[in-house]
Protein backbone atom coordinates (compact mmCIF):
# COMPACT_ATOMS: atom_id res chain seq x y z
CA UNK A 1 0.00 0.00 0.00
CA UNK A 2 1.18 3.57 -0.72
CA UNK A 3 2.81 5.54 1.62
CA UNK A 4 2.21 9.57 2.44
CA UNK A 5 5.74 9.50 1.54
CA UNK A 6 5.87 7.77 -1.67
CA UNK A 7 3.12 10.26 -2.88
CA UNK A 8 4.98 12.89 -2.04
CA UNK A 9 7.80 11.84 -4.12
CA UNK A 10 5.81 11.36 -7.03
CA UNK A 11 4.65 14.65 -6.46
CA UNK A 12 7.61 16.04 -6.63
CA UNK A 13 8.31 16.05 -10.51
CA UNK A 14 5.28 18.29 -10.63
CA UNK A 15 7.67 21.89 -12.03
CA UNK A 16 6.59 25.24 -12.05
CA UNK A 17 6.33 26.15 -16.13
CA UNK A 18 8.44 29.45 -15.35
CA UNK A 19 11.10 28.87 -12.62
CA UNK A 20 11.75 25.03 -13.02
CA UNK A 21 11.01 24.42 -9.44
CA UNK A 22 9.03 21.74 -8.00
CA UNK A 23 5.47 22.90 -6.85
CA UNK A 24 5.56 20.85 -3.63
CA UNK A 25 8.42 23.18 -2.76
CA UNK A 26 6.56 26.10 -3.65
CA UNK A 27 3.89 25.15 -1.34
CA UNK A 28 1.33 25.25 -4.44
CA UNK A 29 0.50 21.76 -3.74
CA UNK A 30 0.11 20.62 0.05
CA UNK A 31 -2.17 18.79 2.59
CA UNK A 32 -1.27 15.90 0.95
CA UNK A 33 -3.74 13.04 2.66
CA UNK A 34 -4.07 9.43 1.64
CA UNK A 35 -6.86 7.39 2.78
CA UNK A 36 -6.96 3.85 0.35
CA UNK A 37 -8.72 3.53 -2.54
CA UNK A 38 -8.12 7.70 -2.17
CA UNK A 39 -5.55 9.82 -2.18
CA UNK A 40 -6.27 13.94 -1.29
CA UNK A 41 -4.40 16.90 -2.16
CA UNK A 42 -5.08 20.95 -1.95
CA UNK A 43 -3.72 22.91 -4.45
CA UNK A 44 -2.63 26.74 -3.14
CA UNK A 45 -1.20 28.68 -6.35
CA UNK A 46 -0.41 32.59 -6.55
CA UNK A 47 -2.40 34.75 -8.81
CA UNK A 48 0.43 34.91 -11.22
CA UNK A 49 0.27 30.88 -10.98
CA UNK A 50 -3.53 29.94 -11.84
CA UNK A 51 -3.02 29.82 -15.42
CA UNK A 52 -1.13 26.32 -14.78
CA UNK A 53 -3.92 25.23 -12.44
CA UNK A 54 -5.24 23.03 -15.01
CA UNK A 55 -2.15 21.25 -15.97
CA UNK A 56 -0.69 21.12 -11.93
CA UNK A 57 -3.99 19.03 -11.41
CA UNK A 58 -4.23 16.93 -14.19
CA UNK A 59 -0.17 15.83 -13.87
CA UNK A 60 -1.03 15.29 -9.97
CA UNK A 61 -3.41 13.23 -10.58
CA UNK A 62 -1.76 10.94 -12.84
CA UNK A 63 1.07 10.49 -10.47
CA UNK A 64 -0.97 9.93 -7.89
CA UNK A 65 -3.54 7.28 -9.92
CA UNK A 66 -0.31 4.94 -10.25
CA UNK A 67 0.33 4.79 -6.50
CA UNK A 68 -0.31 1.08 -5.20
CA UNK A 69 -3.51 1.24 -3.82
CA UNK A 70 -4.95 4.57 -4.97
CA UNK A 71 -7.74 4.70 -7.48
CA UNK A 72 -9.51 8.39 -6.76
CA UNK A 73 -7.68 11.47 -6.39
CA UNK A 74 -9.40 14.16 -4.88
CA UNK A 75 -8.29 17.99 -5.29
CA UNK A 76 -8.89 20.61 -3.49
CA UNK A 77 -8.28 24.33 -3.83
CA UNK A 78 -6.84 26.88 -1.71
CA UNK A 79 -5.75 30.12 -0.99
CA UNK A 80 -2.14 30.59 -1.03
CA UNK A 81 -0.63 32.16 1.87
CA UNK A 82 1.09 34.92 -0.59
CA UNK A 83 -2.45 35.94 -1.59
CA UNK A 84 -3.61 37.12 1.73
CA UNK A 85 -4.41 40.14 1.65
CA UNK A 86 -2.44 42.70 4.14
CA UNK A 87 -2.43 46.50 6.27
CA UNK A 88 0.40 47.07 3.95
CA UNK A 89 -1.27 46.89 0.61
CA UNK A 90 0.83 46.17 -2.59
CA UNK A 91 4.29 46.55 -1.35
CA UNK A 92 3.46 43.43 1.37
CA UNK A 93 2.81 39.90 0.08
CA UNK A 94 -0.64 40.24 -0.45
CA UNK A 95 -2.17 41.41 -3.79
CA UNK A 96 -0.71 38.91 -6.13
CA UNK A 97 2.89 39.52 -4.69
CA UNK A 98 4.62 36.16 -4.13
CA UNK A 99 6.37 36.00 -0.59
CA UNK A 100 9.64 34.82 -1.99
CA UNK A 101 11.33 36.52 -5.32
CA UNK A 102 13.52 34.18 -7.27
CA UNK A 103 17.22 35.71 -8.78
CA UNK A 104 18.05 34.53 -12.62
CA UNK A 105 20.91 32.16 -13.12
CA UNK A 106 23.66 34.12 -14.62
CA UNK A 107 21.84 37.19 -14.35
CA UNK A 108 23.31 39.77 -11.56
CA UNK A 109 21.10 42.86 -11.83
CA UNK A 110 17.59 43.45 -13.18
CA UNK A 111 16.25 46.74 -13.43
CA UNK A 112 13.18 48.04 -15.49
CA UNK A 113 12.46 51.11 -17.75
CA UNK A 114 8.54 52.04 -16.77
CA UNK A 115 6.76 54.70 -17.67
CA UNK A 116 3.32 56.04 -17.05
CA UNK A 117 1.77 56.09 -20.18
CA UNK A 118 2.56 55.41 -23.98
CA UNK A 119 4.13 57.79 -26.22
CA UNK A 120 7.05 58.93 -23.97
CA UNK A 121 9.91 57.14 -25.54
CA UNK A 122 10.34 54.60 -22.73
CA UNK A 123 11.04 51.69 -25.25
CA UNK A 124 13.61 54.03 -27.11
CA UNK A 125 15.05 55.15 -24.37
CA UNK A 126 15.39 51.43 -22.72
CA UNK A 127 16.75 50.26 -26.52
CA UNK A 128 19.42 52.74 -25.93
CA UNK A 129 20.32 52.47 -22.41
CA UNK A 130 20.91 48.73 -23.30
CA UNK A 131 23.15 49.25 -25.94
CA UNK A 132 24.65 51.98 -23.95
CA UNK A 133 25.54 49.89 -21.09
CA UNK A 134 27.01 47.00 -23.26
CA UNK A 135 29.49 50.02 -24.73
CA UNK A 136 30.71 50.44 -21.17
CA UNK A 137 31.70 46.36 -21.12
CA UNK A 138 28.82 45.40 -19.55
CA UNK A 139 27.34 41.94 -20.37
CA UNK A 140 23.64 43.23 -20.95
CA UNK A 141 20.23 41.95 -21.71
CA UNK A 142 17.23 42.85 -22.80
CA UNK A 143 13.88 41.89 -22.02
CA UNK A 144 10.86 43.24 -24.19
CA UNK A 145 8.11 43.07 -21.59
CA UNK A 146 6.12 45.37 -23.63
CA UNK A 147 3.84 42.37 -24.66
CA UNK A 148 1.03 43.50 -26.45
CA UNK A 149 3.29 46.52 -28.06
CA UNK A 150 6.65 45.02 -28.54
CA UNK A 151 8.73 47.56 -30.44
CA UNK A 152 12.76 46.00 -29.61
CA UNK A 153 12.43 44.23 -32.19
CA UNK A 154 12.37 46.63 -35.02
CA UNK A 155 14.34 49.33 -32.96
CA UNK A 156 17.28 46.55 -33.21
CA UNK A 157 16.44 45.43 -36.65
CA UNK A 158 16.28 41.87 -35.93
CA UNK A 159 12.30 41.73 -36.36
CA UNK A 160 12.86 39.54 -38.97
CA UNK A 161 14.33 36.66 -37.31
CA UNK A 162 12.85 34.18 -34.85
CA UNK A 163 15.05 32.72 -31.61
CA UNK A 164 15.52 29.26 -31.19
CA UNK A 165 13.57 27.30 -29.09
CA UNK A 166 14.02 23.87 -27.49
CA UNK A 167 12.56 21.72 -25.73
CA UNK A 168 9.02 21.87 -24.38
CA UNK A 169 6.71 22.77 -21.13
CA UNK A 170 8.88 23.89 -17.77
CA UNK A 171 12.10 22.01 -19.98
CA UNK A 172 11.64 24.65 -22.92
CA UNK A 173 14.46 26.98 -23.36
CA UNK A 174 15.06 29.84 -25.93
CA UNK A 175 18.40 31.51 -27.07
CA UNK A 176 18.04 34.99 -27.08
CA UNK A 177 18.55 37.22 -30.51
CA UNK A 178 22.22 39.47 -30.65
CA UNK A 179 21.74 42.62 -31.96
CA UNK A 180 24.16 46.04 -30.81
CA UNK A 181 25.98 44.35 -28.09
CA UNK A 182 23.00 42.75 -26.58
CA UNK A 183 20.73 39.91 -25.86
CA UNK A 184 17.44 40.68 -26.31
CA UNK A 185 13.60 38.48 -26.50
CA UNK A 186 10.48 39.58 -26.92
CA UNK A 187 6.72 38.42 -27.92
CA UNK A 188 7.67 40.14 -31.58
CA UNK A 189 10.35 37.72 -32.11
CA UNK A 190 7.43 35.41 -31.76
CA UNK A 191 4.62 36.46 -33.83
CA UNK A 192 3.85 37.66 -36.95
CA UNK A 193 4.00 41.69 -37.75
CA UNK A 194 0.36 42.79 -38.14
CA UNK A 195 -0.84 39.78 -35.61
CA UNK A 196 -2.32 41.06 -31.54
CA UNK A 197 -2.29 39.65 -28.99
CA UNK A 198 -5.54 38.97 -27.16
CA UNK A 199 -4.45 37.88 -23.49
CA UNK A 200 -5.96 38.22 -20.14
CA UNK A 201 -3.61 38.58 -17.10
CA UNK A 202 -2.69 34.94 -16.51
CA UNK A 203 -1.48 34.38 -19.87
CA UNK A 204 0.70 37.22 -19.90
CA UNK A 205 2.06 36.86 -16.61
CA UNK A 206 3.22 33.34 -17.58
CA UNK A 207 4.74 34.72 -20.63
CA UNK A 208 7.09 37.25 -18.60
CA UNK A 209 7.77 34.35 -16.27
CA UNK A 210 8.99 31.87 -19.25
CA UNK A 211 11.34 35.12 -20.65
CA UNK A 212 12.71 35.46 -17.26
CA UNK A 213 13.58 31.90 -16.29
CA UNK A 214 13.28 29.96 -19.55
CA UNK A 215 15.62 31.84 -21.86
CA UNK A 216 19.37 30.65 -22.10
CA UNK A 217 20.51 34.53 -21.28
CA UNK A 218 23.69 33.27 -20.05
CA UNK A 219 26.32 35.17 -18.07
CA UNK A 220 24.68 38.92 -17.46
CA UNK A 221 26.11 41.83 -15.69
CA UNK A 222 22.54 43.30 -16.46
CA UNK A 223 18.93 42.17 -17.76
CA UNK A 224 17.36 45.23 -18.88
CA UNK A 225 13.41 44.69 -18.97
CA UNK A 226 11.00 46.83 -21.21
CA UNK A 227 7.91 47.42 -19.75
CA UNK A 228 4.74 48.06 -20.83
CA UNK A 229 2.77 51.79 -19.98
CA UNK A 230 1.26 51.85 -16.90
CA UNK A 231 0.65 49.88 -13.81
CA UNK A 232 -0.60 46.77 -14.43
CA UNK A 233 0.22 42.86 -14.64
CA UNK A 234 3.06 42.70 -16.36
CA UNK A 235 4.85 45.27 -13.47
CA UNK A 236 3.48 43.14 -10.95
CA UNK A 237 4.49 39.95 -12.72
CA UNK A 238 8.04 41.19 -12.96
CA UNK A 239 7.81 42.89 -9.31
CA UNK A 240 6.68 39.42 -7.91
CA UNK A 241 8.95 37.27 -9.63
CA UNK A 242 12.69 38.48 -9.34
CA UNK A 243 14.22 41.26 -6.75
CA UNK A 244 15.18 44.04 -9.11
CA UNK A 245 17.97 46.91 -8.69
CA UNK A 246 15.97 49.65 -9.43
CA UNK A 247 13.46 51.39 -11.29
CA UNK A 248 13.93 53.99 -14.05
CA UNK A 249 11.06 56.27 -14.83
CA UNK A 250 10.50 57.81 -18.27
CA UNK A 251 8.53 60.85 -18.64
CA UNK A 252 7.88 64.08 -21.12
CA UNK A 253 8.03 67.52 -19.65
CA UNK A 254 4.10 67.64 -20.39
CA UNK A 255 1.62 67.54 -17.40
CA UNK A 256 -0.39 64.93 -18.78
CA UNK A 257 2.74 62.52 -18.64
CA UNK A 258 3.79 63.93 -15.45
CA UNK A 259 0.16 63.05 -13.90
CA UNK A 260 0.89 59.14 -14.70
CA UNK A 261 4.33 59.22 -13.97
CA UNK A 262 3.45 60.13 -10.49
CA UNK A 263 1.32 57.11 -10.42
CA UNK A 264 3.96 54.59 -12.13
CA UNK A 265 6.54 55.63 -9.81
CA UNK A 266 4.36 55.67 -6.75
CA UNK A 267 3.08 51.87 -7.63
CA UNK A 268 7.21 50.83 -7.62
CA UNK A 269 8.04 52.62 -3.99
CA UNK A 270 4.08 50.77 -2.81
CA UNK A 271 5.99 47.61 -4.06
CA UNK A 272 9.42 48.26 -2.50
CA UNK A 273 10.80 48.67 -5.51
CA UNK A 274 14.06 51.24 -5.24
CA UNK A 275 13.19 53.51 -8.35
CA UNK A 276 17.16 54.86 -9.71
CA UNK A 277 15.30 57.68 -10.59
CA UNK A 278 13.84 59.78 -13.48
CA UNK A 279 14.21 60.22 -17.48
CA UNK A 280 13.03 63.63 -19.16
CA UNK A 281 12.66 62.39 -22.52
CA UNK A 282 12.18 65.19 -25.48
CA UNK A 283 13.04 67.60 -23.08
CA UNK A 284 13.70 69.98 -26.21
CA UNK A 285 13.57 69.77 -29.67
CA UNK A 286 17.03 70.25 -31.82
CA UNK A 287 16.51 71.00 -35.60
CA UNK A 288 18.89 69.38 -37.60
CA UNK A 289 20.20 72.94 -39.58
CA UNK A 290 20.32 74.28 -36.37
CA UNK A 291 22.40 72.19 -33.52
CA UNK A 292 22.71 75.19 -31.16
CA UNK A 293 18.90 76.05 -30.99
CA UNK A 294 16.36 73.83 -28.36
CA UNK A 295 12.71 74.27 -28.38
CA UNK A 296 10.64 72.81 -25.22
CA UNK A 297 8.28 71.77 -27.12
CA UNK A 298 6.42 69.75 -24.01
CA UNK A 299 7.16 72.53 -22.06
CA UNK A 300 9.88 72.74 -19.00
CA UNK A 301 10.98 71.72 -16.19
CA UNK A 302 8.33 68.63 -15.67
CA UNK A 303 11.19 66.04 -15.05
CA UNK A 304 13.15 68.24 -12.67
CA UNK A 305 9.81 68.54 -10.59
CA UNK A 306 8.41 65.27 -10.55
CA UNK A 307 12.33 64.03 -9.15
CA UNK A 308 11.92 66.84 -6.58
CA UNK A 309 8.92 65.65 -5.73
CA UNK A 310 9.41 62.31 -4.86
CA UNK A 311 12.85 62.76 -3.68
CA UNK A 312 14.95 60.89 -6.20
CA UNK A 313 17.31 61.87 -9.21
CA UNK A 314 16.58 63.23 -12.40
CA UNK A 315 19.20 60.78 -14.33
CA UNK A 316 18.98 62.22 -17.51
CA UNK A 317 17.32 65.05 -20.08
CA UNK A 318 17.05 63.98 -23.43
CA UNK A 319 16.44 65.62 -26.01
CA UNK A 320 14.34 65.13 -29.23
CA UNK A 321 16.60 64.88 -32.23
CA UNK A 322 15.07 63.30 -36.19
CA UNK A 323 17.89 60.63 -36.17
CA UNK A 324 16.19 59.12 -32.82
CA UNK A 325 13.32 58.71 -34.45
CA UNK A 326 14.75 57.88 -37.85
CA UNK A 327 17.26 55.07 -36.33
CA UNK A 328 14.75 53.73 -34.27
CA UNK A 329 12.61 52.85 -37.52
CA UNK A 330 15.80 51.56 -39.24
CA UNK A 331 16.89 49.57 -36.02
CA UNK A 332 19.95 51.92 -35.91
CA UNK A 333 19.87 53.41 -31.93
CA UNK A 334 21.66 56.55 -31.87
CA UNK A 335 24.27 55.97 -29.14
CA UNK A 336 25.47 53.31 -32.04
CA UNK A 337 23.96 55.35 -35.31
CA UNK A 338 25.13 58.85 -33.94
CA UNK A 339 27.31 58.66 -31.19
CA UNK A 340 28.48 62.50 -31.50
CA UNK A 341 24.75 63.33 -31.09
CA UNK A 342 23.41 65.34 -28.10
CA UNK A 343 20.97 62.60 -27.76
CA UNK A 344 23.77 60.06 -27.61
CA UNK A 345 25.51 61.88 -25.59
CA UNK A 346 22.87 62.49 -22.88
CA UNK A 347 21.63 58.39 -23.14
CA UNK A 348 25.41 57.51 -22.42
CA UNK A 349 25.66 59.90 -19.24
CA UNK A 350 22.32 57.86 -17.89
CA UNK A 351 24.19 54.52 -18.66
CA UNK A 352 26.98 55.93 -16.10
CA UNK A 353 24.42 57.01 -13.51
CA UNK A 354 22.40 53.53 -13.61
CA UNK A 355 25.57 52.15 -13.36
CA UNK A 356 26.92 53.78 -10.23
CA UNK A 357 23.41 53.35 -8.79
CA UNK A 358 23.23 50.56 -8.96
CA UNK A 359 26.88 49.42 -7.71
CA UNK A 360 29.56 46.75 -8.79
CA UNK A 361 27.65 43.91 -10.00
CA UNK A 362 27.93 40.78 -7.37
Amino acid sequence: MATAEQASEALATILDAGSGRPALDLGWIDRVRLDPPRAVIRLSLPGFAQGQRERIAQESRERLLQLDGINEVQIELGNATSQQPTPGGIGQAGHGQVAERQSIPGVKQVIAVSSGKGGVGKSTVAVNLACALAQQGLRVGLLDADIYGPNAPTMLGVADRTPEVQGSGGEQRMTPINSGGIAMVSMGLLIDADQPVIWRGPMLNGIIRQFLYQVSWGERDVLVVDLPPGTGDAQLSLAQAVPMAGVVIVTTPQQVALQDARRGLAMFRQMSIPVLGVVENMSAFIPPDQPDKRYALFGEGGGQSLADEFDTPLLAQIPLEMPVLSGGDQGRPIVISQPDSASAGSIRSLAGRVTELMGAPA
